[in-house]
């Protein structure tokens, strides 16, 4: 099984890749498969790479459910 996780850009760096921040951790990912993102977008992010672009909302209420799953284990 893979997990997709949404975190959101908060640097663009040259050659396609940007930084993101997920849960106080940030990570340089590459940002080939998708156009047009800008810092404070959300993206689906997968071994290493955005695979989308991600509403805020959707985001918001994705990022929940993992932090209340996390709460219960």
């Amino acid at each position: 099984m893979c997990l997709a996780i949404p975190a959101c850009v908060v640097e663009l760096l040259p050659d396609d890749m940007a930084r993101i921040e997920l849960g106080g951790v940030r990570k340089e990912i590459s940002l080939s498969l998708v156009e047009g993102v800008k810092v404070g977008d959300y993206v689906i992010v997968h071994v290493g790479y955005a695979l989308q672009l991600l509403g805020t909302e959707e985001a918001a209420q994705t990022l929940a459910l993992f932090a209340e799953l996390a709460s219960q284990t």
